[in-house]
């Protein structure tokens, strides 16, 4: 092998001294030069295509369970939710696992919605809630989806995530699942009494008397309580005002019952938080029922 590559390295010194003094060979050098170069650039294309494949062109329904004949998609709303999760490095102590964000919701209903072969989404909810925003969000896709939208509770859907799935075209829950938790919370444990215990002093260097508002290790004025307070209630109005629309329930109804509380199915389809009692059985039976077609689930 030495052999052949010194033999090929020697032809190659000999042709450029040859290329050096002849115009023809000079021309014919830069051919060949530029040629390799495109050779390169190509083959290290082909090897970067191979490592990440560009899968633009594949449908959701291709995605996933390695199935191309399912005709609806399965979307999990478990743990706390978010508006969206950091980067992370494998088995990070730190990253909360138990969590999913409404960007990556919100993505999945909007790829189902492009796929022909998609014929129905089914959210399934797990979750004591999180961020209001989030919720607004998945909300928000779902009133767009063009195609129908089924919820399914299952242990849990409390707080955000009932808004989330709250404008869905029809909400099972079982009638043991835990629902509702209407309303909005800013509480947090103050190290304020502690620290000065401590000999802790907090210093306090702000451009504005409200910038560090809600330090947990400052105690709150009463301007800064009634600015947060001021917050969290019209926060709370926007979910009431939410629930109220797009479960179609008159809202003063919907404030009767929005004090935190949850409810269990049966009491919860009473109040018009949810549609019927049932599990996924009962939802694919719904979706035969309306689509003409044996539900095929990929899940996500």
């Amino acid at each position: 092998m030495k052999k052949i590559f010194n033999k090929i390295n020697n032809l190659w010194l000999n042709f450029r001294k040859w290329s050096d003094v002849n115009i023809l060979g000079y021309i014919i050098g830069a051919i060949v030069k530029l040629t390799l170069i495109i050779a390169f650039a190509v083959l290290l294309y082909l090897t970067f295509e191979s490592i990440w494949p560009n899968n633009e062109d594949s449908s959701l329904s291709d995605s996933s369970n390695e199935q191309n004949d399912c005709n609806v998609i399965g979307i999990n709303l478990h743990g706390e939710l978010k508006t969206y999760l950091p980067n992370h490095a494998e088995n990070d102590s730190f990253f909360d696992y138990d969590s999913v964000s409404s960007e990556d919701i919100t993505g999945k209903i909007k790829l189902a919605n492009e796929d022909s072969n998609i014929k129905a989404i089914i959210v399934e909810v797990d979750s004591p809630g999180g961020s209001i925003v989030g919720g607004e969000e998945i909300d928000t896709a779902i009133k767009n989806s063009e195609k129908p939208v089924i919820a399914l509770i299952r242990d849990l859907g409390a707080s955000a995530s009932l808004w989330a799935i709250s404008s869905a075209d029809r909400i099972y829950a079982s009638e043991n699942s835990t629902i509702g938790s209407i309303g909005v919370t800013g509480s947090f444990m103050s190290n304020a009494k502690k620290n000065e215990k401590d000999g802790i002093t907090y210093e306090a260097l702000s451009s504005g008397k409200f910038k560090d508002s809600g330090s947990p290790d400052k105690e709150l004025t009463a301007e800064e309580r009634a600015l947060i307070l001021r917050d969290i209630n019209l926060a709370f109005n926007n979910f009431v005002k939410a629930i109220s629309l797009n479960r179609n329930i008159d809202i003063e109804k919907v404030k009767d019952n929005a004090d935190g509380s949850t409810f269990l199915g049966t009491k919860a389809k009473e109040l018009g938080l949810i549609d019927e009692i049932g599990g996924l059985p009962e939802v694919e039976q719904y979706l035969e029922e309306t689509t003409g077609e044996k539900p095929d689930i990929c899940w996500q």
